[in-house]
């Protein structure tokens, strides 16, 4: 069975769709079939893709998500586009048991097709990134290298830790990654030095500077991988992909 990752963060801004759209697109070029869920009702990860926004979500419907999945320009990362109906919406919001295992029931239709299943959330820890939690064998956290870094992470983790058991143990941690990192600055040495003596060994080694390349590759439809392969951000993402795959 394929490894479900959910890129989940409270805040907007961290890097949690860019992480979600160019760890994929890694995951795709290092030969492992990926499948790119976006359940932001934002659709940033959809449109980062080239992709438009469906009028109703499939993991809400009666059918088969398979019909929905469309492929990508980048070889190998297919992606179910999100949906921005309100009804649709409030549905997958819905944390009661018949709706989460109706979307793990999704999930696991598919997953034998995938190595790895990305899952892109909305930035809270309300009642859709909790069913997306609840569907997922493992949780990416990215962190932004600033001031306010580790506020309202104690909330997030609470929420973790209630679906972890909620699960019986299917739920893990992946990992913590940095994001938009100056090694120049003394702020991001000082949150480095702060989140890898907080949360320990969970924390990727990669760390994801600030880039441009980043920025950019979303307006043009593609990862950092097709705009910029040999910027920084494309390697960052390398590493980061080489890390996960050795965490299995």
């Amino acid at each position: 069975m394929g490894r479900i990752l959910c890129v989940v963060n409270q805040k907007g801004g961290v890097g949690k769709t860019t992480t979600a759209v160019n760890l994929a697109a890694a995951l795709s070029i290092a030969e492992q079939s990926c499948l790119l869920l976006d359940m932001d009702p934002q659709c940033n990860a959809t449109s980062s893709l080239g992709q438009e926004p469906t009028n109703g979500h499939a993991l809400v419907s009666d059918v088969s998500i398979a019909e929905s999945i469309v492929q990508t320009r980048q070889p190998g990362l297919s992606l179910l586009p999100g949906s921005r109906t309100f009804q649709d919406i409030d549905l997958l919001a819905t944390s009661d048991d018949q709706q989460s295992m109706r979307v793990r029931k999704h999930l696991d239709s598919v997953l034998e097709q995938y190595d790895f299943v990305l899952i892109d959330c909305p930035p809270s820890v309300g009642e859709l990134t909790q069913t997306a939690l609840a569907a997922s064998t493992e949780v990416l956290m990215p962190i932004q290298c600033e001031y306010f870094a580790m506020e309202g992470l104690t909330q997030l983790i609470k929420t973790i830790r209630k679906v972890i058991v909620a699960t019986d143990g299917r739920l893990t941690f992946g990992g913590i990654l940095l994001t938009m990192y100056d090694p120049g600055l003394e702020l991001t040495r000082e949150v480095d030095q702060e989140v890898r003596e907080f949360f320990g060994d969970i924390v990727f080694e990669s760390v994801v500077p600030r880039d441009v390349s980043l920025s950019e590759a979303p307006s043009h439809g593609k990862s950092v991988f097709q705009y910029a392969p040999r910027s920084r951000g494309a390697f960052a993402y390398t590493q980061l992909c080489m890390e996960v795959l050795q965490r299995d």
